[in-house]
């Protein structure tokens, strides 16, 4: 099992690069960050900063979206980083969530995130792809690698996940939706006529090692709110009880009274008290070191490739110090 580390791009960007580097120091393999840009710094700028001071760590936002930048842009920006780095970069993506909202936008489309999946990835690897019903090619590329991972919760999502994407992002660390996920994007590529163990699997989740479990979960109750934006959407689209959607995500949310995207991704978010305590402990890995191992063996059990640590809490070098240490080495067996 591969170990990512998930930041935002907060003030002074040298404290990311800080601890980008002190992860891959303590073998995480892949350094992500948030990608809204009125929230946080430009995460690209940063990342040339961060490959500059590391020497293997794979980067990428987890995620950005079709709607922020033109796709000739995305591309671009990603094969430079290669070309200048070496090929270390992956590019997480989904229809956008508080880079739309917080300016005004409605997340993308479906059909809107397909057609970029394949245009970035093609530009990106020096290939002709069509924008806007423009034939287009970056013909400076030489031995460009992009791998393209989408971010999924949906039926429809997860299939075109397995269908068109190299790898998926769930953002949730829950065994049961875990298994009933990965099942149904898996299927998809199988029916697209690909290999389904081709699609790599990520799952991403707040991570906090300590035996004071209490509080843990108020530093990582964040992250059910977060994902209850998701979930909404859901609920909007296919209904309570639809069968589409397991309950198991979506019941949660019915106390949910909307969000404020200022306290986005953040400890003791005011917008998130009506996330319950089973609802964090589902979602995230809590607890002491034991505990975390034994989670990790369920998921890498269920075909998790990467666990990637959102570190958004008070508690950021010791999570990566004690990953290193303990967990890190013991899913590595």
């Amino acid at each position: 099992m591969d170990f990512g580390l998930v930041l935002q791009t907060d003030p002074p960007a040298s404290a990311v690069v800080g601890l980008m580097r002190r992860a891959e120091r303590n073998g995480f393999t892949y350094g992500w960050t948030f990608d809204s840009a009125v929230l946080w710094q430009e995460p690209f700028v940063i990342y040339s900063r961060i490959l500059e001071h590391t020497t293997t760590l794979t980067v990428g936002p987890m995620v950005t979206n079709p709607g922020t930048r033109t796709w000739e842009v995305t591309a671009s920006t990603f094969a430079t980083l290669n070309e200048m780095y070496g090929n270390r970069t992956v590019c997480g993506i989904g229809r956008g969530d508080s880079a739309m909202r917080v300016v005004g936008r409605k997340p993308n489309t479906l059909a809107r995130l397909g057609e970029a999946i394949e245009v970035i990835r093609d530009l990106g690897e020096g290939r002709e792809a069509v924008v806007d019903g423009r034939p287009l090619r970056l013909p400076w590329v030489r031995d460009g690698k992009l791998p393209v991972w989408m971010a999924a919760y949906g039926p429809k999502a997860l299939a075109m996940a397995g269908e068109k994407a190299d790898g998926f992002i769930l953002q949730l660390a829950d065994p049961f939706l875990t298994e009933w996920m990965v099942k149904a994007v898996r299927t998809a590529a199988s029916d697209a006529g690909r290999d389904p163990d081709s699609v790599t699997i990520c799952v991403a989740a707040p991570a906090y090692v300590s035996d004071d479990i209490a509080h843990a979960r108020e530093q990582c109750r964040w992250f059910g709110g977060m994902v209850g934006n998701h979930v909404a959407d859901l609920v909007t689209r296919y209904g309570e009880h639809s069968g589409l959607v397991p309950d198991a995500l979506t019941d949660y949310i019915k106390r949910r009274e909307g969000y404020d995207y200022s306290h986005h991704g953040r400890a003791g978010n005011p917008s998130t008290d009506f996330v319950p305590d089973e609802i964090v402990d589902r979602f995230c890995l809590l607890g002491p070191a034991e505990a975390h191992i034994e989670k990790l063996r369920a998921l890498r059990d269920l075909g998790v490739d990467q666990f990637a640590v959102y570190n958004m809490h008070d508690a950021k070098e010791a999570t990566i110090d004690a990953y290193g240490a303990e967990i890190i080495p013991a899913l590595q067996d």
